[in-house]
């Protein structure tokens, strides 16, 4: 039988792991996941209202999806310095 304090360190583990594996503490990892969470919400929100109302937030989505994905391959690039931005141009024609 597992004591207290082995099933107390599994669970911190759960907990740290992850942010460890990405260089980040617990409170510095679910700050940044809240940085993108927040404007993925709002960018979410904005295209339900544009589905409704076609002249509301004509390009709000589109703009959130590229300032997160801008955000997200810099973070990698400190990993993976040749990574390369993606043709904008051609995306904008899909949405």
């Amino acid at each position: 039988m597992e004591s207290h304090a082995a099933t107390g360190i599994a669970m911190l583990d759960l907990f740290t792991r992850h942010p460890r594996s990405v260089g980040e503490t617990y409170g510095q990892h679910m700050a940044v996941a809240w940085s993108f969470a927040v404007p993925m919400l709002l960018g979410g929100l904005a295209c339900f209202v544009h589905g409704i109302f076609p002249f509301l937030f004509e390009t709000t989505g589109s703009r959130c999806v590229k300032l997160l994905y801008t955000r997200i391959a810099n973070r990698g690039r400190k990993a993976h310095p040749d990574a390369q931005t993606p043709n904008w141009a051609a995306f904008d024609a899909v949405i």
